[in-house]
C-alpha cells in the first residue's frame, strides 16, 4: 500500500481538480501549511466530483461497463481470428491495446477519418479507452469500422 496516492484527471469529470491520499501516520506529519494545491477542489468542483464518485460506484453502472468490456474483449478476440495483421489483443475491461504486425499509425488515421478515435501505444498497438458511458450500439459501430480499417 502506497503512503500517498495522487489523483487528478477524472476525479471531476474533467473540471480541474487534484486530491492526494495520505496514510494516518503521512497525514500526521503535515501540519496547515505544509501543503497547498491550486486544484484542490473548490466547492462548484467538489460536488461535481463527489457527483462522478456516485454515478461510478452505482453497481448498475459497473455491472453496465462490465459487460459492455467483455463484449468488447470477445470481438476483438473474433477480429484477431480474422484479420492476419493482428498479432495479438490484451486488455481488461474497457481498456484494449490490439498489436499489429506492423506500424499501427496508418491505421489509427484511418480510423479517425470514419469517426471512430483511437490512439497508439507503441509503434504497433492501437489503443482502444472507449468513455465509459459509450453505448453498446457506439461499441458495435466503433469495432466494425476497426475491423473494415484493418482488412
Amino acid at each position: 500500500m502506497p503512503d500517498v496516492l495522487t489523483l487528478a484527471k477524472p476525479l471531476a469529470g474533467g473540471l480541474p481538480m487534484g486530491a492526494v491520499l495520505l496514510t494516518g501516520a503521512v497525514a500526521a506529519a503535515l501540519k496547515p501549511g505544509d501543503h497547498a494545491t491550486t486544484f484542490g477542489g473548490g466547492p462548484l468542483v467538489a460536488g461535481v466530483a463527489l457527483d462522478v464518485v456516485r454515478a461510478l460506484a452505482a453497481p448498475e453502472f459497473l455491472a453496465a461497463v462490465r459487460r459492455k468490456g467483455e463484449w468488447l474483449g470477445g470481438r476483438l478476440a473474433q477480429l484477431a481470428d480474422r484479420r492476419a495483421r493482428v498479432a495479438e489483443v490484451r486488455g481488461r475491461g474497457l481498456m484494449w491495446g490490439v498489436e499489429l504486425t506492423e506500424p499501427a499509425a496508418p491505421f489509427v488515421a484511418a480510423a479517425r477519418e470514419r469517426h471512430v478515435l483511437v490512439a497508439t501505444a507503441g509503434p504497433t498497438v492501437v489503443r482502444l479507452i472507449p468513455p465509459l458511458v459509450i453505448t453498446q450500439e457506439e461499441l458495435e459501430r466503433g469495432v466494425a469500422i476497426l475491423e473494415d480499417v484493418l482488412a
